[in-house]
């Protein structure tokens, strides 16, 4: 069903001018996926639910592996999906939403935070932008953020392509106030 995977790091050493130290990275964990349901209306479907929890681990335990970190170093995290032209945007949806989370959790260690998502119908090359937020406290602006992903070969009508991002810290030079991560206390998923 996975036809390829791919890992795609980006380093900020500098932002407006200002030296990154240390510098910020993002790692993303894309797979290019067969869409069993390309073409025709399925009600259930619970094998694309299934896919979801396979990839949810498989891709991040490999982001968390391209940053070199340990799982519990992950600061912040996200998911995206882009649906070929003969799926639906529901296909994403049963990829993203019943059983991918628990599953990247693990690979990221704890991630008490809703885990934000996107997703959207594209042809071969479609970029999508990943949102990411802190992994425990949905209110810590210094992360919110987004990488953008895009596969040049895929998806093709009958595929899917599913990404996860991870990163070892917040956005470059953050400066807008808020919650920060030394008053993260990581309970409720919000502060």
């Amino acid at each position: 069903m996975i036809r390829k995977i791919l890992i795609s790091i980006e380093e900020t050493l500098s932002e407006g001018g200002h030296p990154v130290r240390p510098a910020t990275r993002k790692a993303a964990a894309i797979a290019v996926i067969s869409n069993p349901f390309a073409g025709r209306h399925v009600a259930d479907l619970s094998d694309l639910i299934a896919v979801g929890e396979t990839l949810g681990g498989l891709l991040g335990e490999r982001a968390v592996h391209a940053l070199g970190i340990a799982p519990g170093d992950v600061e912040s995290y996200g998911k995206a999906a882009i649906v070929g032209e003969d799926g639906e945007l529901e296909h994403a949806a049963a990829i993203l939403h019943p059983k991918l989370g628990a599953p990247f959790r693990a690979a990221v260690e704890k991630g008490a935070a809703l885990i934000p998502s996107a997703k959207k119908r594209g042809g071969m090359g479609a970029a999508i932008d990943v949102p990411l937020g802190h992994k425990d406290a949905a209110f810590v602006r210094s992360h919110f953020d987004a990488m953008e992903i895009r596969v040049p070969d895929a998806p093709r009508r009958d595929e899917i392509v599913v990404a996860v991002v991870v990163t070892d810290s917040g956005r470059p030079l953050p400066r807008i106030g808020g919650l920060t991560t030394s008053e993260i206390v990581g309970k409720d998923g919000l502060r």
